[in-house]
């Protein structure tokens, strides 16, 4: 809707100066002498003496603009100059007859000559800019309210108007179509926020007991993960008007006009309380003020006048002021103080039973066949956000029309994984053999590194098909149950399987390729970490060198060290890299005929699943592998 508006006012503007241009280039056809730049001016006598000289083929006389055109040359040569303010010359008619010159003369009305110059000159243009002016202000008012103040100058070029009201869009409460069940993997936060419902419909009880509610709270996590489902949510529950507005929307080029947009929500939420205030992306202008000289004072501003109004706002009236961010380290710590946002509600990535919820209850509104198995395809998806579990739905949806059936399977779910996680099949990348036998071997490596571990994360399934995300291949392996501790030996474990792929590559081909690119990347992200975050390097010991940067964007770490340090860092980090490559040539030259078996199998069949991997490893031929005993809890 804003952006509609936004585009309503660009084009009233872009309107009333093409009417402008319009104006002046009328004035320009009706009086080209106003305009004309290619008619060069001289004095009378040069005029005089360009006659007597002979060079004058042509003299028109203007007494209405006192003055002389006159022309010389012929064809190309042909230039037109003028003279004004010529004296009364009464021998000026008979010199031209005497050199057989044309000439003519006007003599215009002068009056009404004057009226057509004021006209055209600055009469039309100065109609069309307020005429446009006046549109436009009226359109304004009519989308923003009879109580918008008007617009200066016309219109278009005045700060004043609607600049100064926010672009707020309330929704009544059940009219925001969500509640509570409406909302799947955030049991937590759901328990957290239920507490302002309860305020909202009996604010007597809390009331009576002396309690306030608190002025606002906080939700902070991923993207994806349902902050403005969860706002919606607690409107609709409370059912009480709901005004959402995203923080960018506060920012304006004109400084104060991002305060004024403050204090005309918080107006409006006044008069519909009691009522929920959903800030989206609140860090756009909640951001921590500095003291450097390169600061934003708009924003700055508008940071102030949103802590004042939160302020100065009575909660007794059951004003809710809910915000979302991704980025909790950059907000300002005054808006974080108790009186503020009172509550820090986590939206975090669902987990195992967290993720199987949110698959129900999207797959409630599409049809299915019986008997899905929704456990299996949580447990595929380790770290997807409520938004990606939803995608896959969808695309399972979308698969299963394109597949001609009117029902959604198991296999169209599977499949959904791997084009959210690995992008769509890419049908124009063919392989060549050898290309193909390498990618087989490189992801046989990782699937028997794998499975040689102690089978927390078996694997569940193994393709060469060439990918939209540039993967030629991968390697899935399945989570068993959900685990929120790592040893060190487990990091170790991964940073193996990581290097399997390149290290089959070694063992078979005795070269290597580029398509390890992503594993070491990942590799060496882990081994990082232990040494800066962790605590798990045995140089260091337990000292954080490092600190976290948006940790819910991905964000990697910063050193916190001196360079000395920085490069102890960076040989330890090789040192762990080095002893997973080790172990994992290890484990693939113990398996060798078994990684020449899956590899020739998986190259045939391009994929596999997990069940096939694990009957060829393990069938008794006498190469099967010895895995190693899981310790005892």
């Amino acid at each position: 809707m804003q952006m509609d508006d936004k585009k309503k006012r660009q084009s009233m503007i872009v309107y009333v100066i093409v009417a402008i241009v319009a104006a002046f280039a009328i004035r320009s056809v009706l009086y080209p002498s106003l305009t004309s730049g290619a008619i060069e001016e001289v004095s009378y006598s040069d005029f005089l003496g360009k006659v007597d000289s002979g060079e004058v083929k042509q003299v028109q006389l203007d007494t209405g603009a006192s003055q002389i055109r006159f022309t010389t040359g012929d064809g190309d040569s042909k230039k037109t100059y003028k003279t004004t303010q010529f004296p009364n010359d009464d021998d000026l008619v008979k010199k031209l007859q005497d050199k057989h010159v044309d000439f003519s003369a006007t003599i215009p009305d002068q009056n009404s000559n004057l009226w057509l110059y004021m006209l055209i000159s600055y009469g039309i243009p100065l109609l069309l800019i307020f005429g446009g002016g006046w549109l436009l202000n009226r359109r304004l008012r009519k989308q923003m309210g009879d109580d918008a103040p008007s617009m200066n100058f016309g219109g278009g070029f005045g700060m004043g108007g609607g600049l100064g009201r926010s672009n707020v869009r309330e929704v009544k409460g059940k009219e925001t179509g969500v509640t509570f069940k409406d909302v799947a993997g955030q049991d937590e936060a759901k328990e957290s926020l239920a507490e302002i419902v309860s305020f909202l419909e009996h604010p007597e009880k809390y009331a009576a007991i002396g309690a306030r509610c608190p002025r606002g709270a906080l939700l902070v996590g991923p993207p994806g993960t349902g902050k403005t489902l969860l706002a919606k949510a607690v409107a609709g529950e409370a059912n009480v008007p709901f005004f959402q507005i995203s923080g960018s929307e506060f920012v304006e080029m004109f400084v104060g006009r991002g305060a004024a947009k403050v204090r005309d929500l918080f107006k409006q939420a006044n008069e519909k309380a009691p009522c929920i205030v959903f800030i989206d992306e609140i860090d756009t202008i909640g951001k921590r003020r500095d003291t450097s000289l390169n600061t934003n004072d708009e924003r700055e501003q508008t940071l102030n006048q949103l802590l004042t109004e939160m302020d100065g706002f009575d909660n007794h009236k059951g004003i809710v002021v809910l915000g979302a961010t991704n980025r909790p380290e950059s907000l300002d710590v005054a808006l974080l103080r108790p009186g503020r946002f009172d509550r820090r509600v986590p939206v975090e990535l669902p987990d195992l039973a967290g993720r199987e919820s949110i698959l129900k209850l999207h797959a409630g509104d599409v049809k299915m066949v019986e008997g899905v198995d929704f456990g299996a395809i949580a447990r595929q998806t380790p770290g997807a956000s409520g938004a990606d579990l939803a995608n896959m739905i969808n695309e399972a949806a979308l698969r299963a029309v394109r597949c001609g059936r009117s029902r959604v399977t198991q296999e169209d779910i599977t499949e959904s994984v791997d084009v959210v996680i690995a992008g769509e099949k890419k049908k124009s990348t063919v392989l060549s053999e050898h290309e193909k036998e390498v990618v087989a071997y490189h992801e046989t490596g990782h699937a028997i590194v794998a499975a040689v571990q102690n089978g927390r994360r078996p694997v569940s399934k193994i393709t060469i098909v060439p990918r939209t995300s540039g993967a030629l291949g991968f390697t899935m392996q399945t989570e068993e149950d959900e685990r929120y501790l790592t040893t060190r030996e487990e990091y170790k474990e991964q940073i193996a399987v990581l290097c399997g792929g390149r290290a089959a590559e070694e063992l078979i081909f005795g070269q290597v390729t580029s398509g390890a690119a992503n594993d070491i990347e990942r590799a060496t992200k882990i081994a990082r970490a232990m040494v800066t975050q962790l605590g798990m390097s045995e140089r260091f010991g337990m000292v954080a060198l490092g600190e976290t940067r948006n940790r819910y964007l991905g964000g990697g770490s910063e050193l916190t060290c001196s360079d000395e340090t920085a490069t102890q860092i960076d040989a330890e980090v090789r040192a762990i890299v080095e002893e997973g490559r080790q172990m994992a040539m290890k484990t693939l030259t113990e398996n060798r005929f078994k990684l020449h078996e899956i590899a020739h199998y998986l190259q045939k069949k391009e994929t596999i699943t997990g069940e096939e991997f694990m009957n060829i490893l393990t069938r008794d031929d006498g190469f099967a592998p010895k895995f190693k005993q899981e310790p005892a809890e």
